[in-house]
């Protein structure tokens, strides 16, 4: 197999972003180093130029599968596109060059000799279907915006030790907006002991789940006790505390409106019942899950391959007689994140996930631990559903087991 014949051009790529160097190898063999501005401009006269002077494939390897120079190429027909695991050529680098120099177009040429030589290794992207790409995009970005909500919060919640910690017991949710709006309203307690308990009163029950403990608060404020009298310390903690308030409100109102939108596209899929079926997604990890199985039946041709990819699979290294089994590092960690996650609900959700969780404990395993080792096995189950395009059955699977004489229920 060989990639000279099925292309005019053959590119590596180095990114950056103000510019792109590229190593390049035409038909004949020739080749040649340049710099390309990062500018939609300048990569559009680049490529389209190239074509006309090359007619033809155009093939280009990167260290990317999406990013700003993806997105700006794939757009061309006749161009495709090759993307390189970045340890690969890294290691690559270093074979070539024991002092580990580095630099672009010595990064570009690698990519280049890869793209050539290893063409069974190097394959192609492929591009999923437009709704899949949209999912993954709305619930990986989502989860950054929860990331950041936490982020802040815990920030907040520290603010709020130094002088005024008496919300943190009052609320149980320390990061919902009836908290946020709670501390921009009354950021001290001198300024709560002022407001008239009715005015506190109408606040907490303008939340139907605030309505029974609203007298008890009343109480709690009304014999509450200052931590400090530093007007330095009050004055400087509750101008930040507001702040952070204000800070994770529009946080909030945007993971809302991403929720909305992924919930609108998860049910316009054909595959959104399978993952509705499964015990503990909820709202969230549904679409998560959907895209980590993605459409395409053919992407996976087992279960292991889907282990290995979200990386609850684990290494194992063999040198001599040592035999070394560790944390699988090559990976989407957002992906692996969402099958712990789902994991760790299903254990009160499903019957039989208790039992193993509870049978991996007993062995001595830490709940992490237990936790992967259950979403190695859930792997295998939600592959099955998703390769026969059937919504899990709770029950089926028991009558499984159990005519498998399973451990697990005996």
């Amino acid at each position: 197999m060989s990639r000279e014949n099925d292309y005019s051009v053959l590119i590596g790529l180095d990114w950056a972003r103000a510019k792109h160097d590229v190593c390049l190898q035409y038909a004949d063999g020739t080749r040649e180093f340049a710099v390309v501005k990062h500018s939609a401009e300048a990569i559009e006269q680049w490529i389209v130029q190239l074509h006309k002077v090359h007619q033809g494939q155009i093939a280009v390897a990167l260290e990317l599968s999406k990013g700003p120079i993806v997105y700006a190429l794939q757009k061309y027909a006749f161009v495709t596109l090759f993307p390189i695991n970045p340890t690969m050529l890294c290691r690559y680098r270093r074979a070539l060059s024991p002092s580990c120099a580095k630099d672009d177009p010595t990064d570009a040429f690698i990519a280049l000799e890869l793209l050539i030589r290893y063409p069974d290794k190097i394959t192609p992207l492929k591009m999923s279907d437009t709704k899949i790409r949209k999912l993954a995009f709305l619930v990986e970005e989502r989860r950054r915006l929860v990331d950041e909500k936490k982020r802040y919060a815990n920030r907040l919640i520290n603010t709020l030790h130094q002088y005024y910690p008496q919300p943190l017991e009052w609320f149980s949710h320390r990061d919902s907006e009836l908290f946020m709006e709670f501390i921009i309203r009354w950021p001290t307690l001198e300024k709560l002991k002022r407001a008239k308990p009715e005015t506190v009163s109408r606040f907490l029950t303008s939340r139907g789940s605030f309505a029974k403990l609203v007298a008890p608060r009343l109480e709690a404020i009304k014999k509450a006790k200052s931590l400090t009298n530093d007007e330095v310390v009050i004055e400087s903690n509750s101008l930040l505390a507001i702040t952070l308030a204000n800070q994770i409100r529009p946080i909030i109102a945007a993971i809302r409106t991403f929720d909305q939108k992924i919930e609108t596209l998860f049910h316009t899929m054909p595959d959104a019942r399978i993952y509705e079926s499964l015990p503990g997604v909820g709202k969230c990890l549904g679409p998560r899950l959907l895209v980590a199985f993605g459409e395409d039946r053919g992407r996976f041709e087992s279960a292991q391959e889907v282990q290995k990819y979200a990386g609850i699979a684990p290494v194992t290294e063999r040198s001599g007689k040592t035999t070394w089994v560790h944390w699988r590092w090559g990976c989407s960690k957002f992906i692996r994140q969402t099958f712990i996650e789902w994991s760790a609900k299903t254990v009160r959700y499903s019957y039989w996930a208790q039992l193993y969780y509870e049978q991996q404990r007993k062995k001595g395993n830490t709940h992490q631990r237990a936790v992967r080792s259950l979403a190695f096995k859930w792997i295998r189950v939600l592959y099955c559903c998703w390769k026969s395009k059937t919504p899990y059955d709770e029950t089926k699977y028991l009558k499984v087991l159990k005519e498998r004489n399973s451990p697990l229920l005996g």
